[in-house]
């Protein structure tokens, strides 16, 4: 077999490799043949991974195109796209600088910030993959290669290579940066055919550095010391990405555009530099004389790497015939006891062992065992957020927290948030290859999970007292919104910590060979997406909007933990799964699909009246109506709500006329009550209109909202809930939800109305009874309202 068939082989195993492990995860869109045995689970992860994919796509040509732009207002002294308001703030002009661009050269110093910034990114390119990778197991790859009867030399090769082609991070990194550079450069159309060429050029000694690192550290070093440089090369990489992201921020740190300023010339010259500059080269003699340079130093670079790489293996491909180093000799359990006992780590250990429970406590002790672990969940969230406040100019000393309260909350939450991520979403991946021993105890698995949760919540929230002590000391003077920022990030706290035990358990593969592949990534930044829906309501000043998000969030964390438990018990079967139940999930999708239909209908119109929008309001629930039903009908799904049938009729009316009566005596009293208030005219202004549509509006309030209401928020959500708590607690939660999604002064009287609705649902067991009391309550406030 020659040469260059064993390095295509070697290429074509690796990429297989990926494409299997990527579209097995996520694109499953041909049928398999049928199996001999039980079908697999059904999966619609692809559509959640597509999306996520075509966002990061989207996100990291969008971050390189920021970087350019502002470097170019930033560093280029002669160009105009850099403005004073009239409040004295500099603001860039994007139109301006991408003008500028592309009808003159690039200026001597925004060359040497792109140098830089494509200089960063090449060193990520090599340092990614080796902190993603095991550095301490065995490299099993390399192992079974030097088996195969093909010289040492051509392995190496093709190792080198099919590097180079699989080097995920390293594509991110390089090939939105020089495809925005091409195409500002003037290749306009064929910017994407060079950006990948340059891409591939400079991948090639990136993976050969990243070889040298990962050979030569595994033949050197003991394991316990690469577990140590993996944790130290992970904590690095972050710095990088967030200093490169601070680069496209218009208000970044001005120290990142001093180094870009003064980023030495020589760098100019290394191969992302001469990449930069053949890139820019106006004359085709230039272009080729730089190109020549380039390809010349990437050759010699992978001749020297390779003779490196050759020396480093030539004893073998294993150091040593033991994989890890013995421990030391044990002392006698009575004198370690006894001397052990008495120091005050001791006792202040055995204090917390005595609060915790055993699960707590193994926990802990798999904690502090897994030093790379350690490092990852608790000191990379503070490198994270420290990162992003230095190198994006919003925080500038540790005085300004006692000044941006807003900030501070967070920063605060901000840190709680990373620390679950790296904690809390890993409780399952972290048990490896026994996590069938938590399935043989004598108890559930799901009080486990909420054993860990409590846990890493607690030790969640040291992080964001740390902060806001701190801010409250540099604090002069306290106003009462700061004990509402307080509030907020203490209650999001724990509803992030449910959140990330229950997405971790969709993450987790238990079954994957490769402990890599373990924890899907797309839910990791599904995670990350749901965090930032709640950081708005710490950066908005509405009461309402604070109040939406946190009950919505809340109800979010419940649906996803009753999703998580029902998949629990057939986690580590490959083809059973659980069998379909209306959940609460299902209600909040069914929600958020009858309110986006109703705009979407709405925006067909020309005008908004009462009549269309009575219309969407009923096209709408009708819509969802019978998409759930055709869902569960397909699925055979249990506990699907009815309206009649199996009902004692008397039984219905009962309960019904209580709950009405009960909901109409507090509407009435709440509006008494808003009429003898400054709130009234406010109440006027934002009422409808009855002229010319009366009966619409009656048709609306009185028939269709308690039909699709009902079904949605008692039906669904209310009976999803109350398969996982008892009734005075999903009664509570189902009328918060029913009442953040009606205006802000109605939601009080409207939380009373969903506890009357619910209530009358636990007792009649159908949706006639609720129905029939919303249909009374809006009939009556309406009148009412339009009385007083």
């Amino acid at each position: 077999m020659t040469a260059l068939r064993t390095i295509w082989l070697m290429t074509r195993m690796r990429l297989t490799r990926q494409r299997n492990v990527l579209f097995n995860n996520l694109f499953r869109f041909k049928r398999k043949k049928a199996r001999d045995t039980t079908g697999g689970k059904r999966s619609s992860l692809w559509i959640l991974s597509l999306m996520m994919m075509v966002v990061m796509c989207v996100s990291f040509a969008g971050m390189a195109n920021n970087a350019v732009l502002n470097m170019q207002c930033h560093l280029d002294p002669a160009s105009e796209c850099r403005y004073i308001d009239k409040q004295g703030e500099h603001h860039n002009d994007m139109h301006t600088a991408t003008e500028e661009l592309l009808t003159a050269p690039f200026a001597s110093p925004l060359m040497h910030g792109l140098t830089m910034e494509v200089s960063v990114l090449f060193l990520l390119a090599v340092l990614m993959p080796l902190g993603s990778k095991e550095m301490a197991q065995p490299d099993w790859d390399l192992e079974w290669l030097v088996t195969l009867p093909v010289e040492r030399g051509v392995l190496l090769w093709g190792r080198v290579l099919e590097r180079s082609v699989s080097n995920l991070p390293g594509w991110f990194a390089l090939l939105p940066a020089y495809g925005v550079i091409a195409f500002y450069s003037g290749h306009a159309w064929f910017a994407l055919p060079i950006a990948l060429l340059a891409t591939v050029l400079l991948l090639m000694p990136a993976a050969l550095l990243y070889t040298l690192a990962d050979t030569g550290l595994r033949m050197w070093l003991p394991g316990s010391q690469l577990r140590n440089l993996q944790a130290l090369t992970g904590l690095l990489n972050l710095p990088l990405i967030y200093f490169v992201m601070a680069l496209g921020m218009p208000a970044a740190n001005g120290f990142v555009m001093n180094w870009a300023r003064t980023f030495p010339s020589w760098f100019n010259w290394t191969p992302p530099g001469l990449t930069l500059q053949a890139l820019q080269a106006r004359e085709a003699s230039q272009c080729a004389v730089l190109v020549a340079l380039l390809l010349a130093q990437v050759a010699l670079l992978m001749w020297a790497g390779m003779a490196l790489l050759r020396y480093q293996l030539r004893h073998g491909v294993v150091n040593s015939g033991a994989r890890e180093s013995a421990r030391g000799p044990v002392r006698p359990p009575a004198l370690a006891g006894a001397a052990a006992s008495r120091t005050p780590l001791a006792l202040l250990s055995n204090a917390v062992g005595a609060i915790l429970t055993p699960l707590q406590r193994r926990e802990l002790r798999l904690l502090s065992r897994d030093r790379n672990f350690l490092f990852q969940t608790l000191l990379l969230p503070i490198i994270i957020i420290v990162s992003q406040m230095v190198f994006n100019g919003k925080l500038n000393s540790l005085e300004e927290l006692g000044e941006h309260h807003t900030l501070a909350a967070s920063i605060a939450f901000g840190l709680g948030v990373y620390v679950l991520m790296l904690s809390a979403f890993q409780t399952l991946n972290n048990e490896g290859n026994v996590l069938w021993l938590l399935y043989t105890v004598p108890r559930s698995i799901e009080s486990a999970l909420k054993e860990k949760a409590k846990l890493w919540g607690v030790l969640t929230m040291a992080y964001p007292v740390v902060v806001l002590g701190i801010t409250a000391w540099y604090t002069e003077r306290f106003e009462w919104h700061m004990l509402a920022l307080v509030l907020l990030v203490v209650a999001g706290i724990p509803i992030y910590s449910m959140i990330a035990v229950s997405l971790g358990v969709f993450a987790c593969d238990p079954l994957a060979v490769d402990t890599r592949n373990r924890v899907r990534p797309t839910y990791v930044y599904l995670y990350m997406l749901l965090a930032s829906f709640y950081t708005y309501c710490i950066y908005t000043s509405v009461w309402s909007q604070k109040l939406v998000v946190m009950v919505l969030t809340a109800s979010m964390a419940l649906a996803l933990w009753q999703k998580a438990r029902d998949a629990l018990p057939y986690l580590l079967d490959p083809a059973a799964a659980p069998p379909a139940r209306v959940s609460a999930a299902d209600g909040l999708i069914a929600a958020t699909t009858f309110f986006i239909l109703q705009a979407l209908v709405l925006l067909t119109a020309p005008t908004v009246t009462p009549q269309r929008v009575t219309i969407a309001f009923g096209l709408s629930g009708l819509t969802v109506y019978l998409l759930m039903r055709l869902m569960y009908w397909r699925s055979k799904a249990a506990g699907v709500p009815v309206i009649l049938r199996g009902t004692s009729l008397g039984l219905s009316l009962r309960t019904a006329a209580i709950g009405a009566a009960v909901a109409c005596a507090c509407g009435v009293a709440y509006l008494i009550a808003l009429q003898h208030s400054s709130l009234w005219t406010e109440v006027l202004k934002s009422a409808p209109t009855l002229k010319g549509g009366s009966l619409w509006l009656f048709a609306l309030v009185v028939v269709a909202a308690p039909l699709c209401e009902e079904f949605i928020f008692r039906g669904l959500i209310y009976g999803g809930l109350r398969r996982s708590m008892n009734a005075p607690q999903a009664m509570l939660m189902s009328a918060a939800i029913f009442a953040v999604v009606h205006p802000p002064l109605s939601m009080l009287p409207v939380f009373i109305l969903g506890l009357c609705t619910a209530w009358t649902y636990e007792r009649s067991k159908t949706l006639l009874a609720p129905m029939l009391v919303h249909a009374i309550y809006n009939a009556l406030v309406l009148t009412a309202h339009y009385w007083l």
